[in-house]
């Protein structure tokens, strides 16, 4: 799958272990930035994630900071983007089978490294339900 992922300083690490996990997993990835712990503003590096795959240049994206409020915030203003802010492996589930989610949005701050990487190994493997669900999303476009 190809992947777009970017973060501000604030999910620099975690962007880092997410990188190597998704690389472990065979996935095609795309850093955005940011590439150090420097302070920057999260949405310069949020937004090309988003736009990326909102233009199907990237099948998802993975966005990171330090609550990934904000950055679901970014994400969620493209066209086309349904990012999800996701702080537990049954919060990534469900935003994948029930609102097809195609950015995630985790907080470097909020959970642990191990919660972060099994989120994301759930959330990509998990697929969209349709159905009832299909509609909603459909009227959200």
């Amino acid at each position: 799958m190809k992947i777009a992922i970017g973060s501000d300083h604030a999910g620099f690490e975690y962007k880092e272990k997410v990188k190597g996990c998704l690389q472990e997993l065979g996935h095609d990835i795309k850093d955005f930035g940011a590439f150090n712990t420097d302070p920057v503003d999260y949405p310069v590096y949020v937004r090309p994630v988003a736009e990326a795959v909102s233009q199907g240049e990237f099948e998802r994206g993975i966005v990171l900071g330090g609550s990934g409020n904000g950055e679901a915030i970014v994400a969620n203003k493209v066209r086309g983007i349904r990012c999800a802010l996701c702080w537990n492996a049954e919060s990534a589930r469900l935003s994948r089978e029930h609102n097809d989610a195609n950015v995630l949005s985790l907080g470097q701050r909020m959970i642990s490294e191990e919660c972060a990487l099994e989120i994301v190994k759930i959330w990509l493997q998990t697929t969209f339900a349709g159905g009832r669900h299909l509609r909603r999303i459909q009227q959200i476009e």
